[in-house]
């Protein structure tokens, strides 16, 4: 098992993979990315990924490399050569190169990185558990093209470097309006008076590909469910909140801005929501709050 590198299709060593210092990326953040994982050897979504990638690419002005399905089979070409039981792929696209300055223009072709690494998955604790969060209000790049998965992330590092300060585990981004967005990297839902709830998209949130298999599965089991925006005093009100990502799936939320959700334990519900999640990923009744085995 191993890490696997591809640069613009070509397999490269991974201690020797380098991007020039003149990429867009390196300089600007002028770059889109996804994030897929495999259960059982079979990636999760990639095709629900790669769309999102195209829709990203299209919103900054980048025009994809390669057709899509040639672009699916490179990724499958990368986790097959890592020989790994399980792969964390993250795929990213940069404007490209040229001479320094903020004209797109500049840009010659565009670059494509297709990262493989054995998955680890996310520790039983932070299902057993849950994590605390704090609320940070700010102002991210994807403002500015809304519901593109970008790769300036410095709002969200700045984010959870405040809410770990505060003592929390994870950030949850407050926008402008002071409405509650998002997690640093993951989407939010709160359980309040019987109801689901989760930001819309129109509210400049990532449509996360977990977010919509969850969202679906609240549809299957006929469960109060509504897209509404809310001040983090909402979710400090709630009965159970939790975030969703591709590779944590979903992780309850215990404690917001030092403050008890519940009785500060992962909530029935979404136990519940991530059992059925697990199911249709194949997995059934292996929970990652139990121990192995069990």
């Amino acid at each position: 098992m191993g890490r696997v590198v591809f640069i613009n299709g070509a397999e490269v060593a991974p201690e020797r993979a380098t991007v020039s210092v003149y990429d867009r990326g390196f300089l600007y953040g002028d770059s889109v990315f996804e994030t897929v994982r495999s259960y059982g050897g079979k990636l999760f979504a990639l095709d629900e990924h790669l769309q999102r990638l195209a829709r990203s690419a299209d919103s900054m002005g980048i025009a994809l490399p390669l057709p899509m399905e040639a672009l699916a089979a490179e990724v499958r070409r990368a986790v097959a050569a890592s020989g790994n039981e399980d792969s964390y792929v993250r795929m990213m696209l940069t404007r490209g190169s040229g001479p320094l300055g903020l004209d797109p223009n500049l840009a010659g072709h565009p670059l494509r990185v297709i990262f493989v690494h054995a998955l680890e998955a996310p520790p039983a604790a932070l299902y057993q558990r849950g994590v605390t969060v704090s609320c940070v209000q700010t102002v991210r790049a994807s403002d500015a093209a809304p519901s593109a998965k970008l790769g300036n992330y410095f709002a969200s590092v700045l984010a959870l470097r405040t809410a770990r300060a505060r003592g929390a585990q994870e950030a949850l981004v407050v926008n402008r309006d002071g409405l509650v967005v998002e997690g640093t990297t993951s989407n939010v839902f709160v359980l309040r008076a019987g109801v689901l709830t989760t930001p819309p998209l129109s509210a400049g949130v990532l449509a996360g590909i977990t977010r919509a298999v969850v969202v679906d599965i609240i549809a299957d089991l006929g469960l109060a469910f509504e897209e509404r925006a809310f001040p983090p005093q909402a979710v400090r009100a709630a009965e159970e909140v939790f975030l969703t990502s591709s590779v944590r799936e979903l992780v309850p939320v215990v404690e917001v801005d030092g403050e008890r959700i519940g009785d500060g334990a992962p909530g029935a519900l979404t136990r519940r929501l991530h059992q059925a999640f697990r199911a249709r990923v194949g997995l059934g009744d292996v929970l990652p709050w139990l121990p192995v085995g069990s």
